[in-house]
């Protein structure tokens, strides 16, 4: 079975030349129907809706059905990010400087693997994030996972990006 990574591969192209961009794909559930879970924004800045998940869903099929790199049947769900959405790029932690964020690293660092704090922004590949402890410089490659806090702050800046 085909990782993540060439799933991404295959189906990028396709999902760029329609406007969007991949936030994250993950495939989970094991192998008796795994789901296929597919992440996306638009590239023109506005927020997903319906239509577009559809027709994205229609794309990545088509495209999948011939590629075949999931052996098994599985189940494929499109959808945006969401609000308080994970950060799976670099540039996701500068675009959204100021809004909180949890990170967990792979491995410790000064002793702690889970961070929460307010977003400071990115420099040389490390993420600035300002914590209860002041701030501190993740490097980007340690993050297992991240994604943003959800907070009022967060919800008002989410509602001044236009549907269409």
């Amino acid at each position: 079975m085909a990782g993540t990574a060439d799933i991404e591969r295959i189906i990028e192209p396709a999902l760029a030349a329609m406007g969007y961009e991949l936030v994250r794909v993950q495939l989970s559930g094991g192998h008796h129907r795994p789901t296929l879970q597919v992440m996306l924004e638009r590239l023109d800045g506005r927020s997903v809706v319906v239509e577009d998940c559809e027709a994205a869903s229609r794309a990545i099929s088509a495209i999948l059905d011939v590629e075949d790199p999931i052996p098994s049947a599985y189940h494929l769900e499109v959808s945006s990010p969401g609000i308080d959405r994970p950060l799976t790029r670099a540039k996701d932690f500068a675009r959204y400087a100021g809004h909180v964020a949890r990170i967990e690293l792979k491995f410790p660092i000064e002793g702690r693997r889970r961070f929460q704090g307010r977003l400071v922004g990115l420099e040389d590949e490390r993420v600035l994030i300002l914590t209860e402890t002041g701030e501190t410089a993740l490097p980007v490659s340690e993050i297992a996972k991240a994604k943003l806090v959800l907070t009022d702050e967060l919800i008002a800046a989410a509602s001044a990006v236009p549907n269409r």
